[in-house]
């Protein structure tokens, strides 16, 4: 919907208006759980929607010229495997990306565990802690919004990604409230680093034509994965115990990270020119 130019600071003000309902949203359900129960805040999340549809009826979009149309729908979703199979540095994003999705994200489908058992909180508790991983993720959404340029993207998303899984670490050992509290702000900013840099830098790589195939494949890396990564968790913290599930998953979120980072300098050329291909476009 918007230029190249404004890209970053868009994907950023996403990321910044859906942090911001996370910082509110969990702090307000904890205390409306507490005093009304699960049912009514479903049924309010329910009602939220009409403002959701409302607002997609409102939009106007500038309609583009449709690019040649494919043999069939399962061969454009093939041209964009290709695509993302061809190229590195796309490659290497989506990877991180999936890794990082598949065994950290799923931390915070155990965070009630950690609230009612481990910091022995309830509602309350939960509602404060998802609260504060939404005011890191906001603030890393604002830090990617002041930003003006790609370059350095490529050298956050391994920081961020290894960063994150120290926080996770640190989180899962934790039996103070407000340490736990305290440690999820890092944990919020490097999780929003890595994800809207991981999306800025896809979008600035890829083709207009084949935008849509490649997101396609970041929204199934990204959103697909974090069930399976939710699956394994619980079972792994059934098993294990949840500070050690959520241990391992800081473990292979840094070992992830590493593995980008050795492989950085073979990335960092195809990198510049997919970039440099679009803006000359």
């Amino acid at each position: 919907m918007v230029g190249k130019a404004d890209l970053m600071n868009a994907i950023a003000l996403n990321s910044s208006l859906f942090n911001a309902s996370r910082v509110i949203g969990p702090a307000i359900a904890g205390i409306l759980v507490a005093m009304i129960g699960e049912g009514w805040c479903f049924f309010v999340n329910a009602v939220s929607y009409i403002a959701v549809i409302t607002g997609l009826l409102m939009m106007t979009v500038e309609e583009r010229e449709p690019g040649a149309p494919g043999a069939s729908a399962l061969a454009d979703v093939a041209e964009g495997f290709r695509f993302v199979v061809r190229n590195l540095p796309v490659r290497a994003v989506l990877t991180l990306l999936g890794v990082v999705s598949l065994t950290g994200m799923p931390y915070m489908v155990l965070m009630p565990i950690f609230a009612d058992r481990i910091l022995h909180g309830g509602p309350r508790a939960l509602g404060w802690l998802m609260g504060f991983a939404g005011m890191g993720a906001l603030a890393g959404a604002l830090r990617l919004a002041s930003r003006t340029e790609l370059k350095g993207l490529n050298r956050w998303l391994p920081r961020a990604s290894f960063a994150f899984g120290v926080t996770l670490i640190g989180f899962a050992w934790s039996h103070a409230f407000w340490l736990s509290a305290l440690i999820l702000l890092p944990a919020g900013f490097a999780m929003m680093i890595e994800m809207g840099s991981s999306n800025t830098l896809l979008q600035s790589m890829v083709p207009d034509e084949l935008r849509g195939r490649v997101m396609s494949v970041y929204s199934m890396v990204f959103m697909g994965m974090a069930p399976f990564g939710a699956l394994l968790s619980g079972v792994a913290a059934d098993r294990f115990g949840a500070p050690w599930t959520v241990t391992g998953s800081g473990v292979f979120c840094m070992l992830a990270a590493t593995v980008y980072w050795t492989q950085l300098k073979r990335i960092r050329e195809p990198a510049r020119q997919l970039i440099a291909a679009q803006r000359d476009r």
